[in-house]
Order: C-alpha cells, then structure tokens, then sequence
C-alpha cells in the first residue's frame, strides 16, 4: 500500500492504489511519503532471503473441533500486520509458542501443517516449563522491573527467583534451537520482538556467530536505579548487545538502555548522522528509537462489516446529544483505569452542570496475570464504577458505562467513532496504540453516507506512555495527580469544534503515514545496514555464561600474532627493536584508582633481562607512569629504555640520563589549569588530579559515570577557552582529561629512536611493537608511516593485546600471552 505526500480526507481514500484526484501524481516536487519507500528499497536485500520474526506467540487463533485443532490469522497481532512492510523479495517465517497445549503425538503433524499453510514455525514447551517462563519469570520479575515496581515486600511474588530465571533460558533455548534449524542463509534476518526473549541474541549469536539479528523491546525500559537491582542485570544487558539492532518505542528507554550500559558495563555510545550505536567487541550495535504503529486498511475494511455499522448506530441513538469519552484498557495495576474513574467522579462533583450529559465508556479487558494486586485493582474498581452511578445517575443514565469483558474490533471501532474524547492514563506503557485506534476512527469513513466535515477528536494521555511524545497534539497529563486528569477531561470536552479539527488533523497526518507497514519497513531497513559487513567479519566467541559470553568481530585482515614467523624472523634478524607498553601489556591493569602503584613481577623482569642481554636487541618500554617510578621498577634490568609519561621523557637503552622530547617546555600553564582541576575535583564526587612532570590529568575514573561525563565535557572547553594561547594538547579519553605540552606521544618517541639508529648506521631489520590502549596507536601509526619508506626494510609486527578494533594488524589475547611470546623469543622451544 502506498500513499503520497499530504493527507488524505478519509480512510477510504488512503485505501486506494492511487492518490485521490486532488492529489498530485508522485513528481520530484512531490516525493513519495514514508509507505511509498518499501517497494525503491527491495532491490537492497539481494534477490532472495528471509526474515525470521520471533514472538512469544505465533500471530495464529485456535479452534478445537471435532476433527482437532483448526487454525486461522490473527490479522489484529502487530507482528503479523508487519508483513506489509517487509520488502517483496523478502520471504517471511515467524516463530513462536502457540496459545494451547498441542499433545505430543501430534506435534510433528501440526508443525508440518503451520510451516505449509500459514509460514510458521511452532516452538513447543512442555506446560510446566511454559507456565515458569511465561507466567513466572515474564510477568512476575520481569514485567513489573520494566515498568519501575520493585519487589520490596519479602513475601512479594515479584522477589528474584533462581528457578524462574533458568526455567527462562532454558525457554529462550528451544526457541533459538527452533531458529537454528531455519537459519540456512547468512543473508537471513532475524527479529525478535519484545521481553519474553531479551537472552535469545547471546544464544543465536553462540550458535551462529554471523546472524543479522535485531530484537524490538515493546515495553519500556527502566532506569539504571531500578534496573542494577535485578540479579540477572548484566546476562540481560550482555545478552541485548548481542543483537545488531535494539529497537525503543521512545528516547526515554533508549537513554535509560544506554545509562545501564555505561554504568555497568563501562560501554559509552556513539552518534553520527542522527542514528545511535555502541561499539561492542569489534560489532556497531545500532539502537533504533520508533514508536510502532497500525494498519490503516484493517479499519477501513472494518467500516464496510454489518455488525460495525449496527453497532455504530446503536450507540449513536443511546448517546445521543450526549458528550461521550472512552477509555480501553487491561485489567491491569499499571494501566490507571482507577485513577482515570476517581478523575471522572471528581469533574463530575465539580461541575454538575454536565450531569446527564457526560459519559465514560470504559472497556476493561479481562487480566492477562493474576495475584493480589489484580484482585484487589478489581475490587477497587467495581466498587468505584457502583459508587460514581450511585451518586450521579440522572433518569436512569448512569454516567459509567463500564464494559468488563473482551470486546472484538468491530464494537471497539463503533465505540471510538461516537466518542468525542479518548482518555488514557496508564503510569506506565510501553507504547498503547488505543490514541490511534481511536483517531483513525474518528476519520470519516466516506462509507454509505456522504462525505463527513472532520468530526474532529480530542485525546487526554498520559506523559508516560509511548506513544505520547508522537501525539503533539493531545492533552497531556501525570496520570497520577486525579486534579490534573481531571482538568484535562474538562479542557478536552470544552474545546471547541474548530481547534478540535484541528488537532485532529495533525494526528490524522501522522498516524496515517506511521503506519505498521513503515515501522517494520524502517526496522528491517536499519538492521540492514548495521549487518551489510556481517560476511566480511571475523567472529570469536569468548567466556561461556550469559554474564560473559561476547562475539568478538574483527576485520578479516586483523588476525592473531603467529608466534613461530615472529620467532623465525628474530632469529634471522641482526638488529632487533622491541617496543612494548607496560600497563595492560606487560601487566594486567589493576582495577580502581589509577594512582596505586603496580610493579612488575619477577617473571616479567626475568623476561626483560634476558632479552637486553642480547646485543642485537634494543629493548624500549614505554608507559604513562612516572620516570621515578618506572626507573626505580626497572633499575636491575640493564640496557633496557624507558619512556615516561607517554613519551615526555626517554632513556635511551644503555644511558642512565633521561632526556625530553620537547627542547623547551614552558609550564606556565599549569598555574593557569590547577584551580580549574580543582574546582572540578571538589565538585565531582570520586575524582581525583594526577600530577606528572609533564602535564595533569583529572581522572573521573571512580565517579559517577554519567555525572563523571558531563563534567568532563565542561572541563573540556572550560580548559581550551582559558588554554587556547598556550603550546598544550588537552585530551578527553578513557575517563581521563589529560593537559600535555604540545607534540607529545609515544608515536613520537618511535620516530625518535627509529631516527636514531639509522642515523647511526644501525638500521633494524626487526621490529616487535605491542601495546593495548589509545596512547599505543600512536606508535602503530608511527610505523605504518615509517614501513612506508625506502629506508625501513624490516620485519614489522604491530600488536595490541585483546581482540578489538586496531591499526594493528595482529592481536595477542592478554598480557600472559605476551610473556609466553617473549619466552618463546628468549629461551626457543621451552614453554612457560
């Protein structure tokens, strides 16, 4: 289906194939509207593929008859109504566990029949298992966590249960065996949708190293405070990166979402172009902000059945000159039906001029969980509905016309088209597409009838749902202060017809082209392009748990130090040149404050010592430490160089005096930068000044991350506004803002010694270069450039240590990889 640019002026209208004659055919000054991209995008995707959508529930209904189970779509579920925007050459599976128990004995049979007939893949789980995952773990931990309720009660079913957690995996599992099986192209897609299956990625990803997976989260997402209480946070949060592409309904989730990843994780996001994304271990993990939406034409088809139009104008006759507001919700703790009532009652005592004449139809569909919050949310409410009828009823019309029960769609589209407010006022939702039902029903219909001015609309929301940033037009409310619900049910009744128009046509253009159909189009379309270099990827899966198992994805040119053809070639070699980092290289890093000093073991300084003993060797290493603390550390190795404070000072091997890098260094500036450290020390809680010969660093390192952020950005151009004249570099990196004179790095420092020995006659025909951090990138840059002279005709070996992204081309896994490869250059055949 496609539309064009502009609004159409009913629902028919949009139905059809082409524009309606007012509006004009597509031209490059009238571009094609969002729906109008699916069909100019199919040509991306390759001529075959498919997407694999995975839900808790196949979007099927089930019948048992006489013959056994019947099947038949379910046009209302969202996922299926997501077909429309999948490209053409796309074909579609979806993957799920279905409503009803289907007896052993028959379930090869059913598979068979729903894989054929209807491109479903059932994943069966034993009733037992079923109930732990989804009635346990789905809707008793993990549905109120999402949606900012914690278990403070220790009698509360809502408490960390080991069981539940692993009767959720072990479900997740059998969908991802289900997957599996029906992955057989790298060009496959897979989708998940929502929080029944957040451990799936990490388990399709352990699987199958390169799959284009993206998962849909259509619950909120809670904040750091409420989500670093639950056990299981960092399988979660691991687990979620595992995908390519995370979608959020709002920014608000996604901010939460990245919050949780900085504070836990220590994993900062990026942004280019107006699209977000996390660098993890090698992969860009895009982030997606998106409300969905709904299928315009399911409505309009909707309006030709019979029993909505007898439905419709029954409710016209018994509400007739009556101001009618509806509200459709889930028995539900979450959804404010009871303080959207208590706002009701109170604008009906305050304004008795509307009695008689001011109706609430509310529609309560029946409770998807049960427990005693329900039932006492239940009891509550019912006694609410009796009492405002029992105080306001006027001739026998009672002002609540309460509904409890599922109403099918035909009845709630004639409900939405008499009514002339909608009212919402959950505390808290994931999206609610009630807002747009109600507004695409409040289109003229151009159906038996003549075409209707616009009857207009008027929505009361509440600010913490999902779809309420979208809705610029809507009265938006806190749904739990009942004064403002209230005045915003008044406001919404007293609006007059021409500003309700008016609003409603703003919401009319952007429901109408925000469809289901482009949600799914511009999903499938990011998860394309975050995936487009997944075959040219290598992948390698590290740590075993959920709360460590990551794929690690690399260039296909970055591949692992082979030890034997450096070993090799150091043994050809006549003059040698080792450079090698200390912090994270020679040494693991030690967590916390930066300032404890960690010294090098005695099996590093054994190492070191039998390599300087070489005469063709020249042995350099280089750190960010204190020349009084890297000299004391190293004073018994002899002829081995050092390099301090990131290449400010250098003794060369063999010499015992330090030399600079910058012949004359003014310090003046560091009067000028110490009280604004200060300043910024004193007012960041767990920050601290590092002072070195050469430069100062501020360090937020043990602060709060986010808080630790902000303040370094300020630091940032507080210190280049006040510094600007002054012969420094200030850099902002690893949780670290670092003033150094001009020029200085350990890129630097490489291009100094290498200078020195060719000056000398003493060109090396060998050069080992390992390091791990930003600072190290410098001296493989350094390399790059000097490899790409006449005079370097060495063997070149640049190495970082950890798989990641690098201008190395070689990596060894950690620090006791390096020793191993120095213990194999120093005494050949003998393993540490």
């Amino acid at each position: 289906m496609q539309t064009l640019k502009g609004s159409y002026h009913n629902l028919q209208a949009l139905a059809q194939e082409g524009p309606p004659a007012a509006t004009p055919a597509a031209t490059p000054e009238h571009p094609p509207s969002r729906l109008g991209q699916a069909s100019m995008a199919r040509s991306d995707y390759g001529s075959s593929g498919r997407v694999i959508v995975v839900s808790n529930h196949l979007p099927l209904r089930t019948k048992h008859g006489a013959s056994g189970w019947t099947f038949e779509w379910d046009e209302d579920a969202l996922v299926a109504q997501a077909k429309e925007g999948v490209p053409s050459d796309l074909d579609v599976l979806y993957v799920g566990t279905l409503p009803v128990a289907i007896d052993p004995e028959e379930q090869d049979v059913t598979a068979t029949h729903l894989k054929e007939q209807f491109g479903c893949v059932p994943v069966f789980i034993e009733t037992d298992l079923k109930d732990r995952y989804y009635k346990g773990f789905c809707k008793q931990l993990l549905w109120p966590l999402f949606h900012y309720i914690l278990p403070i009660s220790p009698l509360s079913a809502s408490r960390f249960d080991l069981e539940l957690w692993q009767a959720y995996v072990k479900a997740n599992m059998a969908f991802a065996e289900a997957i599996v099986d029906e992955v057989v192209m790298e060009s496959d897609f897979v989708w998940i949708h929502d929080y029944h299956l957040l451990v799936l990625p990490s388990l399709l990803r352990k699987r199958l190293n390169r799959v284009r997976c993206g998962l849909f989260l259509h619950s909120p997402f809670p904040s750091s405070e409420i989500f670093r209480t639950f056990p299981k946070r960092e399988e979660l949060l691991r687990s979620l990166l595992n995908a390519d592409l995370i979608g959020f309904h709002t920014f608000d989730y996604a901010r939460h979402f990245l919050s949780c990843c900085s504070r836990m994780l220590g994993l900062e996001h990026v942004t280019s172009r107006g699209s977000i994304a996390i660098e993890y271990h090698g992969r860009t993990v895009g982030l997606k902000i998106m409300p969905t939406g709904l299928n315009p034409q399911r409505y309009v088809d909707g309006f030709k059945w019979d029993e909505f139009k007898w439905r419709r104008g029954e409710l016209r006759a018994r509400f007739s000159g009556k101001t009618v507001l509806v509200g459709v919700d889930d028995m539900d703790v979450f959804k404010g039906i009871e303080l959207k009532l208590l706002a009701f009652e109170r604008l009906l005592h305050m304004h008795p001029e509307w009695h008689g004449k001011l109706a609430l139809v509310q529609i309560t569909n029946p409770p998807r969980s049960s427990g005693k919050d329900v039932n006492d949310l239940h009891r509550f409410v019912t006694e609410l509905v009796d009492r405002i009828n029992a105080r306001f009823s006027v001739d026998g019309f009672a002002p609540v016309q309460y509904i409890e029960r599922h109403v099918p769609l035909h009845e709630r589209m004639a409900f939405y088209s008499v009514s002339d407010v909608a009212v919402v006022t959950a505390t808290r939702d994931g999206m609610n597409l009630v807002p747009y039902e109600y507004i695409l029903c409040r289109q003229s219909t151009g159906e038996d009838e003549e075409p209707q001015p616009n009857q207009g609309s008027m929505l009361v929301v509440s600010e913490f749902v999902g779809c309420s940033p979208s809705l610029s037009g809507a009265i938006r409310v806190n749904p739990w202060s009942v004064e403002a619900v209230c005045d915003g049910m008044y406001s919404a009744i007293k609006t007059p017809l021409e500003h309700r128009r008016m609003r409603h046509e703003k919401h009319w253009k952007y429901v109408s082209t925000h469809t289901v159909a482009y949600w799914a189009q511009s999903f499938i379309q990011d998860l394309h392009r975050v995936t487009k270099n997944h075959a040219t990827m290598k992948c390698y899966g590290l740590g075993l748990g959920l709360d460590t198992y990551r794929m690690v994805a690399l260039d296909s040119n970055f591949r692992r130090l082979n030890e034997e053809t450096v070993r090799e070639s150091y043994k050809s070699s006549r003059t040698r040149v080792l450079l090698l980092d200390y912090d994270g290289t020679l040494t693991t890093h030690r967590a916390g404050s930066g300032i404890v000093s960690l010294e090098p073991s005695a099996d590093v300084i054994k190492l070191l010592s039998a390599l300087t003993s070489d005469t063709a060797n020249y042995v350099v290493v280089l750190s960010g430490r204190s020349q009084t603390e890297i000299s004391g550390w190293f004073q018994n190795v002899p002829n081995l160089g050092l390099v301090a404070e990131n290449g400010y000072y250098v003794r060369q091997p063999g010499n015992a005096s330090w030399e600079t890098m910058v012949a004359y260094a003014d310090f003046e500036w560091k009067e000028m930068a110490m009280p604004i450290l200060r300043t910024y020390a004193e007012s960041t809680d767990g920050s601290y000044i590092e002072v070195k010969d050469s430069a100062l660093v501020w360090s937020y390192r043990d602060a709060d991350p986010d808080f630790g952020s902000w303040q370094a950005k300020e630091l940032l151009d507080h210190l280049e506004g006040v510094l600007s004249n002054q012969p420094v570099d200030i850099v902002g990196v690893n949780t670290q803002v670092e003033i150094k004179p001009q020029g200085v790095s350990k890129g630097q420092v490489v291009e100094h010694l290498l200078g020195g020995l060719t000056a000398g006659g003493k060109s090396p025909d060998f050069v080992l270069c390992i390091g791990d951090d930003r600072t190290d990138e410098d001296m493989f840059i350094a390399l790059e450039a000097a490899r790409s002279t006449p005079r370097m005709v060495a063997d070149v070996f640049e190495c970082t240590v950890g798989q990641k992204p690098s201008r190395a081309p070689f990596y060894l896994n950690d620090p006791s990889e390096v020793q191993q490869l120095m213990v194999q250059l120093t005494h050949p055949g003998m393993m540490h």
